[in-house]
């Protein structure tokens, strides 16, 4: 469904960084629920955590990412006493920059290739290439790094994105936020010209004699525009996540809406989601439209009860909650509070939104590892397990 007839709003204030939010937070009480579905089980405190991964071919390990330019890891929950990769020393760390998050290859068990969205020390959103150590399956080859492609982030900190997956057609999908606090707001995510505000989709192998490839279908590959974006119109996609051949993205929003679009991913290529034009399903700036119609998001909520900033997180599939089972789950930063909808792709619509009975004040991420299980990363440092109440 393509956004309909613009409505009035009144000019918009920007959303502090995720970080000043945080720390501004006072402490918020835990909710009693009515009937909790699940419940947070504390598996460790790490240093500024923002996302889970897990390995293929690795079921036991866990791998915690801490913003500060570390990747813990874990074996059966418990942390090692090393960590699995330490680049603080190229990382820009403060506010909403820092490591971001890391995809493993769907090859990972015999390449050894894994990837990592990061700021450096300019600032830039930058994506690498690591290898596992060919000695030990719980360290990583600092040596190995293979720089793919820096992404220019000038003006300001926040708007980072920095979502790295491996989709169902095995390309690595990176998603970039528009670049902050700009004037005017959210420019560079309708630009076809610019890497900012966008998805993007590449073949991280080296390709005629470049550092990545670019699928033959992607949208722009016959047009003199950038050949990495798969889809824009985006403010600050922090999270996104896929499921079978659909993708959800969390989309931040600026100080009205908050959005999730989930779609099927072939019908995401080339897709206008709307920013600056719009905030969710309101007017932001219809000044300024993108080259396509814009879309509607599947979800939006608005900033009521505290709420400011979503975090994206997954469709359940995990055995042990069932009635979590098939439901896509994500929370917001400021308010915790865990909830679940039932996302309808083949109408747009977002089914039954309702708390699981988890609160998790200063929500920075979700993480799945082995057999679906789902995890939660906070400010306060803490990693939590999504399981049975």
């Amino acid at each position: 469904m393509e956004r309909g007839k613009p409505r009035t709003y009144p000019s918009l204030q920007f959303l502090a960084t995720l970080a000043t939010i945080a720390i501004a937070l006072l402490p918020v009480p835990r909710i009693a629920y009515a009937q909790a579905v699940a419940q947070a089980v504390l598996i460790g405190t790490f240093d500024s955590p923002v996302y889970v991964a897990a390995a293929p071919g690795y079921p036991n390990l866990l791998f915690v990412v801490e913003q500060s330019g570390r990747i813990q890891i874990l074996r059966n929950e418990v942390q090692l006493a090393l960590p699995f990769l330490d680049i603080s020393n190229i990382v820009n760390f403060g506010g909403e920059r820092g490591l971001l998050s890391m995809a493993f290859a769907p090859d990972y068990t015999t390449s050894g290739r894994f990837y990592v969205a990061f700021n450096n020390k300019n600032g830039a959103v930058e994506i690498d290439e690591f290898m596992r150590s060919a000695a030990h399956a719980t360290r990583a080859d600092r040596t190995s790094r293979r720089i793919l492609l820096i992404i220019p982030h000038p003006g300001a900190s926040n708007h980072n994105g920095g979502q790295l997956q491996f989709g169902p057609d095995g390309y690595l999908y990176i998603s970039v936020g528009d670049g902050g606090a700009l004037s005017p707001p959210g420019e560079p995510a309708r630009n076809l010209d610019d890497l900012r505000g966008k998805i993007l989709r590449i073949d991280p192998l080296p390709s005629g004699g470049q550092p990545y490839g670019i699928p033959p279908d992607n949208p722009y590959v016959a047009t003199a525009h950038r050949k990495e974006i798969y889809a824009y119109g985006f403010r600050n996609p922090w999270r996104f996540s896929f499921d079978l051949n659909r993708i959800a993205i969390a989309d931040v929003g600026q100080s009205s809406r908050e959005e999730v679009d989930f779609l099927d991913v072939t019908s995401a290529k080339g897709v206008n989601f709307g920013w600056p034009q719009y905030e969710g399903d309101v007017v932001f700036d219809n000044t300024r439209p993108g080259p396509d119609p814009a879309k509607f998001p599947m979800f939006v909520y608005p900033h009521t009860g505290g709420r400011c900033a979503i975090i994206g997180g997954f469709v359940s599939r995990d055995p042990a909650i069932p009635a979590l089972k098939g439901r896509y789950l994500y929370g917001d930063l400021c308010d915790g509070d865990i909830r679940s909808f039932i996302p309808n792709v083949a109408k747009q619509k977002a089914g039954d939104d309702t708390s699981v009975g988890i609160s998790a004040p200063g929500l920075t991420g979700f993480g799945k590892g082995r057999g679906g299980v789902m995890y939660i990363t906070q400010t306060s440092g803490a990693v939590s397990r999504i399981a049975p109440p």
